[in-house]
């Protein structure tokens, strides 16, 4: 489920649209990206297919989205994924939160809606 409108995403982590090669104008646009995104940051096919598969494509590709954002503050994206993808697996993660400390971080206020 699209939890989140991709513009509010795009609000609070506008990093990765640097890497869309033709802009990203959708969830599909977004989901490719980060994909690639995902491997700029050292993040392991392996570990980026397990959180899609527990998370959902498009909260992982948000996830790598908050990531890329915060990237100097992370020593190890894969590892963070990881751990991210053991607590949804364990029921105990929602994006919402990391969604919202971004667009706190990026000086941006917008109402959560969806």
């Amino acid at each position: 489920p699209k939890t989140y409108p991709l513009g509010l995403v795009l609000k609070a982590c506008p990093e990765i649209a640097d890497y869309a090669v033709d802009g990203i104008g959708n969830w599909r646009d977004f989901m490719i990206t980060a994909a690639q995104v995902r491997g700029y940051l050292g993040v392991s096919p392996s570990a980026y297919e397990d959180a899609c598969h527990v998370m959902g494509q498009e909260i992982a590709a948000v996830v790598i989205a908050c990531i890329l954002q915060r990237a100097q503050h992370i020593e190890s994206a894969g590892g963070y994924l990881r751990v991210l993808t053991e607590k949804a697996r364990a029921g105990e993660f929602s994006v919402g939160p990391m969604l919202m400390a971004a667009l706190r971080a990026n000086g941006a206020t917008a109402k959560m809606t969806g």
